[in-house]
């Protein structure tokens, strides 16, 4: 049995070896000849153009990042610069109640007709507030200027990236509470 088993492998081990070389011979040989009929194409490389120097001659001229320019631009394209006049009745009149709230915190939930006039209902930490045109509020020196039964419009004054004092127009939505389930 041993020598049948012997024998067994020495004979799969021989038709082994006879495949392994001639398989090898045939894929080198292929090899070679794709490796000859391969010819690869690269294009020549352009000729680097030649640096010709010029001188500055503009050192007088305009400055494109002078701060100067910068800040007259800036101040330029803001929506309204504010003077210094209609900021100080500001600091110096007495501070309304919903001015010391910050406008995300408030949230118009209703408004009412009185007498022709729309009187909006914002609420603050629980408390139910109304509010007319020419009212104060938020901490950006808020003047409602516009009330709907949709929104409440107003106008804050804020200062910008320069330091100068600018009109901002804000609004604030009716927000309707939703019903749990």
């Amino acid at each position: 049995m041993t020598r049948l088993c012997l024998s067994c492998s020495a004979a799969v081990l021989i038709a082994l070896g006879g495949c392994s070389g001639s398989d090898q011979e045939q894929l080198q040989g292929w090899m070679t000849e794709q490796r000859s009929q391969a010819h690869p194409t690269v294009k020549p490389i352009t000729a680097p153009k030649k640096f010709m120097p010029q001188a500055y001659t503009e050192g007088s001229a305009y400055e494109p990042f002078n701060s100067q320019k910068l800040t007259q631009a800036l101040r330029r394209d803001s929506t309204r610069i504010v003077s210094s006049a209609l900021i100080t009745p500001e600091l110096a009149r007495r501070k309304e109640a919903l001015e010391s709230f910050p406008l995300d915190s408030l949230t118009m939930v209703g408004s009412l007709d009185r007498g022709r006039k729309l009187v909006a209902l914002v609420q603050a930490e629980k408390l139910l507030y109304q509010v007319r045109v020419g009212d104060h509020l938020g901490l950006n020196y808020g003047r409602i200027t516009r009330i709907t039964e949709t929104e409440l419009a107003l106008r804050e004054i804020v200062q910008d990236a320069g330091g100068e004092w600018i009109e901002r127009v804000a609004t604030l939505q009716l927000q309707e509470k939703q019903e749990k389930q």
